[in-house]
Protein backbone atom coordinates (compact mmCIF):
# COMPACT_ATOMS: atom_id res chain seq x y z
CA UNK A 1 0.00 0.00 0.00
CA UNK A 2 1.47 3.38 -1.08
CA UNK A 3 1.47 6.40 1.11
CA UNK A 4 1.37 9.99 -0.39
CA UNK A 5 2.69 11.85 0.94
CA UNK A 6 0.49 14.74 -0.11
CA UNK A 7 -2.71 12.94 1.78
CA UNK A 8 -0.30 12.83 5.10
CA UNK A 9 0.47 16.66 4.89
CA UNK A 10 -3.57 17.22 3.92
CA UNK A 11 -4.86 15.18 7.27
CA UNK A 12 -2.50 16.88 9.58
CA UNK A 13 -3.37 20.21 8.80
CA UNK A 14 -7.34 19.72 9.49
CA UNK A 15 -6.28 18.08 12.61
CA UNK A 16 -3.97 21.53 13.28
CA UNK A 17 -6.90 23.55 11.95
CA UNK A 18 -9.28 21.56 14.65
CA UNK A 19 -6.85 22.07 17.51
CA UNK A 20 -8.01 25.04 19.94
CA UNK A 21 -5.61 26.18 22.93
CA UNK A 22 -7.51 25.81 26.10
CA UNK A 23 -5.70 27.80 28.42
CA UNK A 24 -7.58 27.85 32.32
CA UNK A 25 -6.45 30.28 34.78
CA UNK A 26 -6.51 28.66 38.56
CA UNK A 27 -6.15 30.78 41.54
CA UNK A 28 -3.82 29.21 44.10
CA UNK A 29 -2.06 29.39 46.89
CA UNK A 30 0.13 27.48 49.33
CA UNK A 31 -0.53 26.52 53.13
CA UNK A 32 1.78 27.33 55.30
CA UNK A 33 1.03 26.04 58.37
CA UNK A 34 -1.71 23.71 59.80
CA UNK A 35 -3.09 22.26 63.02
CA UNK A 36 -6.38 21.82 64.81
CA UNK A 37 -8.59 22.44 61.75
CA UNK A 38 -7.08 25.44 60.90
CA UNK A 39 -4.74 26.45 58.10
CA UNK A 40 -3.16 29.32 56.99
CA UNK A 41 -2.30 29.59 53.14
CA UNK A 42 -0.96 32.36 51.26
CA UNK A 43 -1.55 33.16 47.44
CA UNK A 44 -4.84 33.17 47.69
CA UNK A 45 -4.94 37.11 46.67
CA UNK A 46 -8.79 36.78 44.88
CA UNK A 47 -10.57 34.87 47.07
CA UNK A 48 -13.76 35.96 48.78
CA UNK A 49 -14.56 35.09 52.37
CA UNK A 50 -16.93 32.14 52.92
CA UNK A 51 -15.64 30.82 49.58
CA UNK A 52 -15.28 27.42 49.57
CA UNK A 53 -11.65 26.03 48.71
CA UNK A 54 -10.07 22.49 47.90
CA UNK A 55 -7.17 20.99 49.61
CA UNK A 56 -5.32 17.51 48.35
CA UNK A 57 -7.75 14.61 48.53
CA UNK A 58 -11.02 16.36 48.33
CA UNK A 59 -10.69 17.87 51.39
CA UNK A 60 -12.93 20.97 51.48
CA UNK A 61 -12.22 24.19 53.58
CA UNK A 62 -14.05 27.58 54.14
CA UNK A 63 -12.19 31.14 54.02
CA UNK A 64 -12.71 32.68 56.79
CA UNK A 65 -10.05 35.21 57.53
CA UNK A 66 -8.45 37.84 55.18
CA UNK A 67 -4.93 38.57 56.41
CA UNK A 68 -2.22 40.88 54.20
CA UNK A 69 -0.40 38.12 53.21
CA UNK A 70 -2.47 34.83 53.98
CA UNK A 71 -5.91 33.60 54.12
CA UNK A 72 -6.90 31.87 57.41
CA UNK A 73 -8.96 28.82 56.17
CA UNK A 74 -11.13 26.60 58.50
CA UNK A 75 -10.97 22.85 56.93
CA UNK A 76 -14.19 20.55 57.00
CA UNK A 77 -13.00 17.14 57.66
CA UNK A 78 -9.39 15.62 58.44
CA UNK A 79 -7.00 17.76 58.12
CA UNK A 80 -4.00 14.90 58.94
CA UNK A 81 -3.35 14.27 55.12
CA UNK A 82 -2.62 18.22 54.46
CA UNK A 83 1.01 19.23 54.73
CA UNK A 84 3.00 22.00 54.39
CA UNK A 85 3.57 23.21 51.24
CA UNK A 86 0.13 21.47 49.92
CA UNK A 87 -1.71 23.80 47.14
CA UNK A 88 -5.00 25.25 47.63
CA UNK A 89 -7.08 25.71 44.46
CA UNK A 90 -10.29 28.26 44.91
CA UNK A 91 -13.63 26.83 44.07
CA UNK A 92 -15.61 29.83 43.14
CA UNK A 93 -18.33 28.62 45.12
CA UNK A 94 -20.13 29.57 48.31
CA UNK A 95 -20.81 26.76 51.21
CA UNK A 96 -23.91 25.11 50.59
CA UNK A 97 -26.08 22.14 51.53
CA UNK A 98 -28.77 19.92 49.87
CA UNK A 99 -32.48 21.20 50.37
CA UNK A 100 -35.51 19.65 49.25
CA UNK A 101 -38.73 17.60 50.22
CA UNK A 102 -36.13 14.75 49.56
CA UNK A 103 -34.47 15.98 53.12
CA UNK A 104 -37.31 15.20 55.10
CA UNK A 105 -37.36 12.05 57.23
CA UNK A 106 -33.51 12.09 56.96
CA UNK A 107 -30.20 12.45 59.44
CA UNK A 108 -27.79 14.44 57.68
CA UNK A 109 -24.25 16.03 59.01
CA UNK A 110 -23.50 19.71 59.00
CA UNK A 111 -22.41 19.54 55.02
CA UNK A 112 -26.12 17.70 53.87
CA UNK A 113 -24.73 14.56 53.69
CA UNK A 114 -26.78 11.76 55.13
CA UNK A 115 -25.49 9.55 57.95
CA UNK A 116 -28.88 7.48 58.66
CA UNK A 117 -27.82 4.52 56.49
CA UNK A 118 -30.56 4.90 54.33
CA UNK A 119 -28.62 6.20 51.24
CA UNK A 120 -27.79 9.54 49.27
CA UNK A 121 -30.36 12.16 48.95
CA UNK A 122 -32.38 11.97 45.91
CA UNK A 123 -32.31 15.64 45.40
CA UNK A 124 -30.62 18.56 43.39
CA UNK A 125 -31.69 21.16 44.74
CA UNK A 126 -28.76 23.24 46.94
CA UNK A 127 -29.34 26.61 48.45
CA UNK A 128 -26.06 28.45 50.27
CA UNK A 129 -25.74 28.38 54.16
CA UNK A 130 -25.40 31.88 54.48
CA UNK A 131 -28.43 33.96 53.20
CA UNK A 132 -30.13 37.30 53.66
CA UNK A 133 -32.96 37.50 56.12
CA UNK A 134 -36.28 38.29 55.17
CA UNK A 135 -36.97 42.43 55.16
CA UNK A 136 -39.18 43.98 56.71
CA UNK A 137 -41.61 44.34 53.48
CA UNK A 138 -41.19 40.71 52.84
CA UNK A 139 -42.37 40.05 56.21
CA UNK A 140 -46.06 40.06 58.07
CA UNK A 141 -47.09 40.26 61.75
CA UNK A 142 -47.06 36.60 63.61
CA UNK A 143 -50.64 36.17 64.20
CA UNK A 144 -51.22 32.46 63.71
CA UNK A 145 -50.44 30.17 67.14
CA UNK A 146 -47.89 27.40 66.56
CA UNK A 147 -49.06 24.69 69.22
CA UNK A 148 -46.44 23.03 71.46
CA UNK A 149 -49.34 20.75 73.36
CA UNK A 150 -47.79 21.76 76.94
CA UNK A 151 -50.27 23.23 78.92
CA UNK A 152 -48.32 26.05 80.62
CA UNK A 153 -46.61 27.09 77.31
CA UNK A 154 -49.37 27.25 75.29
CA UNK A 155 -51.47 29.47 78.23
CA UNK A 156 -49.01 31.43 79.69
CA UNK A 157 -46.43 31.93 76.82
CA UNK A 158 -47.42 31.17 73.46
CA UNK A 159 -45.32 30.49 70.70
CA UNK A 160 -46.31 31.98 66.75
CA UNK A 161 -45.42 30.88 63.42
CA UNK A 162 -42.23 32.95 62.47
CA UNK A 163 -41.23 33.56 66.12
CA UNK A 164 -38.24 33.03 68.20
CA UNK A 165 -38.71 31.66 71.51
CA UNK A 166 -35.77 31.25 73.49
CA UNK A 167 -35.36 28.18 75.98
CA UNK A 168 -33.20 28.82 79.16
CA UNK A 169 -31.92 27.23 81.80
CA UNK A 170 -29.53 24.66 83.45
CA UNK A 171 -28.06 21.30 82.02
CA UNK A 172 -31.07 18.64 82.35
CA UNK A 173 -33.79 20.27 83.72
CA UNK A 174 -36.09 19.63 80.75
CA UNK A 175 -34.64 21.79 77.92
CA UNK A 176 -34.85 19.33 75.52
CA UNK A 177 -38.00 17.26 77.02
CA UNK A 178 -39.84 20.62 75.51
CA UNK A 179 -38.42 20.80 71.94
CA UNK A 180 -39.32 17.03 71.40
CA UNK A 181 -42.29 17.32 73.02
CA UNK A 182 -43.48 20.68 70.50
CA UNK A 183 -42.32 18.49 67.37
CA UNK A 184 -44.21 15.34 68.50
CA UNK A 185 -47.22 17.24 68.63
CA UNK A 186 -47.09 18.83 65.30
CA UNK A 187 -48.23 15.53 63.86
CA UNK A 188 -50.86 16.41 61.18
CA UNK A 189 -50.74 19.98 61.54
CA UNK A 190 -49.25 20.61 58.52
CA UNK A 191 -45.48 21.82 60.11
CA UNK A 192 -42.41 20.54 59.20
CA UNK A 193 -39.50 20.33 62.12
CA UNK A 194 -35.59 20.53 62.04
CA UNK A 195 -33.95 19.57 65.13
CA UNK A 196 -30.44 21.09 64.77
CA UNK A 197 -28.00 19.09 67.75
CA UNK A 198 -24.83 20.93 68.51
CA UNK A 199 -22.19 19.47 70.56
CA UNK A 200 -24.31 16.77 71.78
CA UNK A 201 -23.33 13.31 73.08
CA UNK A 202 -24.15 10.89 69.92
CA UNK A 203 -26.06 8.67 72.36
CA UNK A 204 -28.00 11.75 73.26
CA UNK A 205 -29.26 12.27 69.23
CA UNK A 206 -29.67 8.63 68.68
CA UNK A 207 -31.67 8.76 71.52
CA UNK A 208 -34.00 11.88 70.47
CA UNK A 209 -34.34 10.01 66.68
CA UNK A 210 -35.33 6.72 68.64
CA UNK A 211 -37.89 8.40 70.35
CA UNK A 212 -39.39 10.76 67.38
CA UNK A 213 -39.38 7.25 65.05
CA UNK A 214 -41.85 5.88 68.15
CA UNK A 215 -44.03 9.07 67.47
CA UNK A 216 -44.41 8.70 63.96
CA UNK A 217 -42.49 11.85 63.89
CA UNK A 218 -39.78 11.68 61.95
CA UNK A 219 -41.78 11.74 58.80
CA UNK A 220 -42.00 15.06 58.93
CA UNK A 221 -38.50 16.04 60.70
CA UNK A 222 -34.91 16.08 59.35
CA UNK A 223 -32.29 16.03 61.65
CA UNK A 224 -28.82 17.76 61.36
CA UNK A 225 -26.34 16.77 63.43
CA UNK A 226 -22.82 17.62 64.86
CA UNK A 227 -22.28 15.78 67.83
CA UNK A 228 -19.19 16.42 70.37
CA UNK A 229 -17.16 14.38 68.48
CA UNK A 230 -17.41 16.31 64.80
CA UNK A 231 -14.84 19.64 64.66
CA UNK A 232 -15.68 22.97 66.05
CA UNK A 233 -15.75 23.66 62.18
CA UNK A 234 -19.14 21.11 61.32
CA UNK A 235 -20.62 22.60 64.85
CA UNK A 236 -20.26 25.86 63.78
CA UNK A 237 -22.14 24.84 60.31
CA UNK A 238 -24.13 23.01 61.32
CA UNK A 239 -27.13 25.99 62.96
CA UNK A 240 -26.56 27.59 59.43
CA UNK A 241 -27.52 24.22 57.07
CA UNK A 242 -30.28 23.25 59.19
CA UNK A 243 -31.81 27.35 58.60
CA UNK A 244 -31.09 26.52 54.65
CA UNK A 245 -33.01 22.97 54.72
CA UNK A 246 -36.00 25.22 56.46
CA UNK A 247 -35.78 27.92 53.95
CA UNK A 248 -36.19 26.14 51.17
CA UNK A 249 -39.58 24.61 53.01
CA UNK A 250 -40.23 28.42 54.11
CA UNK A 251 -40.20 30.19 50.56
CA UNK A 252 -42.67 27.12 49.18
CA UNK A 253 -45.36 28.31 51.20
CA UNK A 254 -44.59 25.53 53.97
CA UNK A 255 -44.26 26.27 57.71
CA UNK A 256 -41.09 24.93 59.90
CA UNK A 257 -40.00 24.45 63.60
CA UNK A 258 -36.56 24.83 63.81
CA UNK A 259 -34.53 23.68 67.25
CA UNK A 260 -31.07 24.96 67.74
CA UNK A 261 -29.76 22.56 70.72
CA UNK A 262 -28.02 24.19 72.02
CA UNK A 263 -26.25 27.57 70.73
CA UNK A 264 -23.93 27.78 74.23
CA UNK A 265 -22.06 25.46 72.29
CA UNK A 266 -22.81 26.65 69.23
CA UNK A 267 -20.61 29.99 70.85
CA UNK A 268 -18.24 28.03 71.89
CA UNK A 269 -17.42 25.98 68.64
CA UNK A 270 -17.01 29.55 67.03
CA UNK A 271 -14.73 31.38 69.94
CA UNK A 272 -12.55 27.87 69.32
CA UNK A 273 -12.09 28.71 65.52
CA UNK A 274 -11.55 32.69 66.30
CA UNK A 275 -9.03 32.25 68.81
CA UNK A 276 -6.89 29.39 66.30
CA UNK A 277 -7.33 32.44 63.73
CA UNK A 278 -5.91 34.58 66.07
CA UNK A 279 -8.70 37.12 65.74
CA UNK A 280 -8.72 39.71 69.08
CA UNK A 281 -10.66 37.90 72.26
CA UNK A 282 -13.25 40.09 74.14
CA UNK A 283 -15.29 39.53 76.79
CA UNK A 284 -15.28 35.78 78.26
CA UNK A 285 -12.53 35.56 75.55
CA UNK A 286 -15.54 35.31 72.84
CA UNK A 287 -14.85 37.29 69.69
CA UNK A 288 -16.76 40.97 69.36
CA UNK A 289 -18.70 39.93 66.64
CA UNK A 290 -20.40 36.81 68.49
CA UNK A 291 -23.69 38.71 68.73
CA UNK A 292 -23.71 39.02 64.80
CA UNK A 293 -22.92 35.14 64.82
CA UNK A 294 -26.46 34.53 66.35
CA UNK A 295 -28.71 37.55 64.73
CA UNK A 296 -27.76 36.92 61.52
CA UNK A 297 -28.61 33.40 62.20
CA UNK A 298 -31.70 34.15 64.14
CA UNK A 299 -33.07 36.79 62.18
CA UNK A 300 -33.65 34.09 58.97
CA UNK A 301 -37.05 33.08 61.13
CA UNK A 302 -40.23 35.27 60.02
CA UNK A 303 -43.42 34.59 58.88
CA UNK A 304 -43.53 35.77 55.12
CA UNK A 305 -46.00 37.94 53.30
CA UNK A 306 -49.04 36.46 51.99
CA UNK A 307 -47.40 37.30 48.25
CA UNK A 308 -44.79 35.41 49.02
CA UNK A 309 -46.57 32.31 49.99
CA UNK A 310 -46.91 33.11 53.56
CA UNK A 311 -44.57 30.80 54.86
CA UNK A 312 -43.14 30.68 57.97
CA UNK A 313 -39.59 29.86 59.88
CA UNK A 314 -40.58 29.21 63.78
CA UNK A 315 -37.06 28.62 65.89
CA UNK A 316 -36.80 27.51 69.47
CA UNK A 317 -32.87 28.10 69.88
CA UNK A 318 -31.76 26.45 73.33
CA UNK A 319 -29.20 27.93 75.13
CA UNK A 320 -27.21 26.25 78.68
CA UNK A 321 -27.07 28.33 81.48
CA UNK A 322 -24.11 27.61 84.71
CA UNK A 323 -25.84 27.87 88.32
CA UNK A 324 -29.12 29.46 86.52
CA UNK A 325 -26.89 32.79 85.82
CA UNK A 326 -28.99 34.55 82.97
CA UNK A 327 -27.32 37.48 83.14
CA UNK A 328 -23.93 35.93 81.15
CA UNK A 329 -22.45 37.25 78.11
CA UNK A 330 -24.19 34.74 75.64
CA UNK A 331 -27.68 34.45 77.26
CA UNK A 332 -28.11 37.74 77.45
CA UNK A 333 -26.89 37.64 73.77
CA UNK A 334 -29.88 35.75 72.65
CA UNK A 335 -32.58 37.09 74.93
CA UNK A 336 -31.76 40.61 73.25
CA UNK A 337 -32.29 38.75 69.93
CA UNK A 338 -35.14 36.93 70.45
CA UNK A 339 -39.36 37.44 71.15
CA UNK A 340 -39.24 35.84 74.72
CA UNK A 341 -37.88 33.27 76.62
CA UNK A 342 -39.30 30.10 78.46
CA UNK A 343 -37.09 30.04 81.71
CA UNK A 344 -36.76 26.71 83.70
CA UNK A 345 -35.86 26.59 86.90
CA UNK A 346 -33.84 23.76 88.50
CA UNK A 347 -35.53 24.15 92.20
CA UNK A 348 -38.95 23.62 90.66
CA UNK A 349 -38.00 20.79 88.76
CA UNK A 350 -36.47 19.00 91.58
CA UNK A 351 -39.45 20.15 93.51
CA UNK A 352 -41.53 17.97 91.08
CA UNK A 353 -42.81 20.59 88.94
CA UNK A 354 -42.22 19.34 85.21
CA UNK A 355 -42.33 21.43 82.67
CA UNK A 356 -40.37 23.50 85.48
CA UNK A 357 -41.36 26.69 84.07
CA UNK A 358 -40.71 30.05 86.24
CA UNK A 359 -43.56 32.24 85.09
CA UNK A 360 -42.44 35.50 86.77
CA UNK A 361 -39.07 35.48 84.25
CA UNK A 362 -40.62 34.00 81.19
CA UNK A 363 -42.63 36.06 78.68
CA UNK A 364 -43.75 35.72 74.73
CA UNK A 365 -43.02 39.27 73.50
CA UNK A 366 -45.52 38.08 70.69
CA UNK A 367 -47.88 37.52 73.46
CA UNK A 368 -52.27 37.16 72.92
CA UNK A 369 -51.50 37.57 69.33
CA UNK A 370 -50.24 34.18 68.87
CA UNK A 371 -53.01 32.80 70.66
CA UNK A 372 -56.72 31.43 69.41
CA UNK A 373 -59.84 33.41 71.51
CA UNK A 374 -60.99 30.47 73.40
CA UNK A 375 -57.67 30.07 74.99
CA UNK A 376 -57.17 33.86 75.89
CA UNK A 377 -60.97 33.60 77.28
CA UNK A 378 -59.75 31.01 79.50
CA UNK A 379 -56.06 31.63 80.99
CA UNK A 380 -55.89 35.42 80.65
CA UNK A 381 -55.63 35.80 84.08
CA UNK A 382 -53.56 32.56 84.71
CA UNK A 383 -50.34 34.09 84.89
CA UNK A 384 -51.29 36.81 87.28
CA UNK A 385 -53.25 34.23 89.50
CA UNK A 386 -50.09 31.94 89.77
CA UNK A 387 -47.51 35.07 90.38
CA UNK A 388 -49.84 36.33 93.00
CA UNK A 389 -50.07 32.60 94.36
CA UNK A 390 -46.45 32.18 94.76
CA UNK A 391 -45.83 36.16 96.27
CA UNK A 392 -48.75 34.60 98.99
CA UNK A 393 -47.00 31.27 99.37
CA UNK A 394 -43.98 33.47 100.84
CA UNK A 395 -45.70 34.90 103.82
CA UNK A 396 -47.47 31.62 104.22
CA UNK A 397 -43.98 30.83 105.72
CA UNK A 398 -44.23 33.61 108.40
CA UNK A 399 -46.98 31.71 110.06
CA UNK A 400 -49.18 33.99 110.39
CA UNK A 401 -52.98 33.78 110.38
CA UNK A 402 -54.72 34.17 107.00
CA UNK A 403 -57.90 35.25 105.75
CA UNK A 404 -60.31 33.20 104.29
CA UNK A 405 -60.24 35.02 100.34
CA UNK A 406 -56.15 34.54 100.93
CA UNK A 407 -56.47 30.64 101.85
CA UNK A 408 -59.43 29.83 98.51
CA UNK A 409 -56.54 32.29 96.60
CA UNK A 410 -53.79 29.76 97.91
CA UNK A 411 -55.65 26.85 97.55
CA UNK A 412 -56.57 27.74 94.02
CA UNK A 413 -53.08 28.14 92.94
CA UNK A 414 -51.61 24.91 94.46
CA UNK A 415 -54.19 22.89 92.36
CA UNK A 416 -53.40 25.48 89.50
CA UNK A 417 -49.43 24.32 89.59
CA UNK A 418 -50.29 20.91 90.15
CA UNK A 419 -52.97 20.85 87.11
CA UNK A 420 -50.48 22.61 84.85
CA UNK A 421 -47.68 19.52 85.65
CA UNK A 422 -47.67 17.20 82.22
CA UNK A 423 -45.93 14.16 81.67
CA UNK A 424 -43.25 14.03 78.44
CA UNK A 425 -44.32 12.82 75.60
CA UNK A 426 -47.87 13.51 76.23
CA UNK A 427 -48.79 16.54 74.29
CA UNK A 428 -52.84 17.66 74.46
CA UNK A 429 -54.61 19.44 71.69
CA UNK A 430 -55.50 23.15 72.51
CA UNK A 431 -59.45 21.96 72.74
CA UNK A 432 -58.45 19.90 76.17
CA UNK A 433 -56.30 22.46 77.17
CA UNK A 434 -58.31 24.91 77.37
CA UNK A 435 -61.44 22.33 78.68
CA UNK A 436 -59.35 21.35 81.99
CA UNK A 437 -57.69 25.24 82.34
CA UNK A 438 -61.65 26.45 82.19
CA UNK A 439 -62.22 23.57 85.02
CA UNK A 440 -59.72 24.63 87.10
CA UNK A 441 -59.53 28.94 86.59
CA UNK A 442 -63.33 28.87 87.63
CA UNK A 443 -62.57 26.95 90.99
CA UNK A 444 -64.46 23.84 89.70
CA UNK A 445 -61.07 21.99 92.00
CA UNK A 446 -60.53 23.71 94.50
CA UNK A 447 -62.61 21.17 96.96
CA UNK A 448 -60.57 18.18 95.81
CA UNK A 449 -57.60 16.84 97.50
CA UNK A 450 -54.48 18.28 96.01
CA UNK A 451 -52.87 14.47 94.91
CA UNK A 452 -56.57 13.58 93.01
CA UNK A 453 -55.84 16.91 90.98
CA UNK A 454 -53.46 15.27 88.07
CA UNK A 455 -55.82 11.57 87.94
CA UNK A 456 -59.35 14.00 87.90
CA UNK A 457 -57.50 15.53 84.63
CA UNK A 458 -56.81 11.85 83.17
CA UNK A 459 -60.42 10.75 83.83
CA UNK A 460 -62.50 13.89 82.74
CA UNK A 461 -60.72 13.63 79.01
CA UNK A 462 -62.14 10.18 79.35
CA UNK A 463 -65.45 11.12 80.68
CA UNK A 464 -65.89 14.04 78.14
CA UNK A 465 -64.83 12.06 74.96
CA UNK A 466 -67.30 9.29 75.85
CA UNK A 467 -70.72 11.46 77.05
CA UNK A 468 -69.74 14.85 75.57
CA UNK A 469 -67.32 14.84 72.59
CA UNK A 470 -69.20 17.89 70.63
CA UNK A 471 -67.70 20.13 73.07
CA UNK A 472 -63.97 19.47 72.29
CA UNK A 473 -65.52 19.31 68.73
CA UNK A 474 -67.12 22.79 69.18
CA UNK A 475 -64.04 24.22 70.21
CA UNK A 476 -61.89 23.09 67.76
CA UNK A 477 -63.65 23.91 65.17
CA UNK A 478 -64.51 27.82 66.37
CA UNK A 479 -62.04 28.28 68.90
CA UNK A 480 -64.11 30.74 70.49
CA UNK A 481 -66.11 30.28 73.68
CA UNK A 482 -69.87 31.60 73.03
CA UNK A 483 -71.85 31.40 76.52
CA UNK A 484 -73.94 28.32 75.12
CA UNK A 485 -70.68 26.66 75.38
CA UNK A 486 -70.04 27.36 78.84
CA UNK A 487 -73.06 26.61 80.33
CA UNK A 488 -72.49 23.24 78.27
CA UNK A 489 -68.97 22.70 79.82
CA UNK A 490 -70.05 23.88 83.35
CA UNK A 491 -73.15 21.10 82.92
CA UNK A 492 -70.32 18.57 82.06
CA UNK A 493 -68.08 19.32 84.81
CA UNK A 494 -70.64 19.03 87.07
CA UNK A 495 -71.89 15.49 85.91
CA UNK A 496 -68.62 14.96 86.21
CA UNK A 497 -67.69 15.93 89.75
CA UNK A 498 -70.69 13.45 91.13
CA UNK A 499 -69.44 10.11 89.51
CA UNK A 500 -65.42 11.18 90.10
CA UNK A 501 -63.96 9.95 93.79
CA UNK A 502 -61.24 11.80 94.89
CA UNK A 503 -58.18 9.98 97.27
CA UNK A 504 -59.61 10.11 101.17
CA UNK A 505 -57.29 13.00 103.23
Amino acid sequence: MDIRPEEVTSIIKKELEKYQVRMRLESVGTVLQVGDGIALVHGLDDVMVGELVQFPDNIIGIVFNLEEDSVGIVIFGEEKNIREGDTVKRTGKIAQVPVGDAMIGRVVNALGKPIDGKGPVPTNKYRPVEARSPNVVQRQPVKEPLQTGIKAIDSMIPIGRGQRELIIADRQTGKTAIAIDTIINQRGKGVYCIYVAIGQKMSNIVAVAEILKQHNAMEYTTIVSASSRASASLQYLAPYSGTAIAEELMYSGKHVLIIYDDLSKHAQAYRQLSLLLRRPPGREAYPGDIFYLHSRLLERSAKLSDELGGGSITSLPIVETQAGDITSYIPTNIISITDGQIYLESDLFYAGVRPAINVGLSVSRVGGNAQTKAMKQVAGRLRIDLAQYRELLTFTQFGSELDKTTQIQLARGERMVELLKQNQYEPLTFSRQTMILYAGINGFLDDLPVASVRRFEQEFYVFMDNSFPQIEREIFQKAVFTDTLKESLNNAIAKFKIQFKPEKI
